[in-house]
């Protein structure tokens, strides 16, 4: 919690001179701590959050803000279909390659 504080406050002073930034880089972290939650399923920690960034970067900033939606609650089935299909994604998975981030299963 100490650590999410941290970044939390290092973006504010980042990003104070943009709204939109910030804006943007909170959806971003929301996103990514749901997408991190729901790997953790079926991957360790650390793989799972490698797949997070993977996953983050090939979505759109809308695909963004309906998973950070689901921020604090257990993701919904649609939110674990999403996550799912950014996965496929050609993008994700040349990330996934390239940050030896093993396949993710069928069964997310």
């Amino acid at each position: 919690m100490r650590k999410l504080a941290t970044l939390a406050a290092l973006t504010l002073a980042l990003a104070a001179c943009n709204p939109m930034e910030l804006a943007n880089a909170a959806t971003k972290r929301a996103a990514e701590q749901v997408i991190v939650s729901v790997l953790s399923q079926e991957l360790p920690a650390p793989v799972a959050q490698a797949a997070a960034s993977c996953i983050v970067a090939a979505a759109s900033p809308e695909e963004l803000r309906a998973i950070a939606a689901d921020i604090g609650v257990m993701a919904g089935t649609q939110t674990v279909e999403n996550i799912r299909n950014l996965a496929l994604r050609p993008q994700a998975v040349q990330c996934f390659v390239s940050s030896s981030v093993p396949a993710l299963a069928q069964g997310m």
